[in-house]
């Protein structure tokens, strides 16, 4: 399991200073089904606005 997760969307409420993630559980899905070709056909779905 990754040690640090990095995030540059600053404006989420789990981004902490360093670029980093410190929800405790990261969701990501694909576009596409189960299989992405790359990053982009991806999406966190653990973000939430800071309000």
């Amino acid at each position: 399991m990754a040690k640090d997760v990095l995030c540059e969307v600053n404006n989420c409420k789990f981004w902490a200073p360093g670029n980093k993630c410190n929800a405790s559980a990261i969701y990501v899905v694909s576009h596409h089904g189960q299989q992405a070709k790359n990053s982009r056909e991806t999406d966190c779905k653990t973000f939430e606005p800071k309000i």
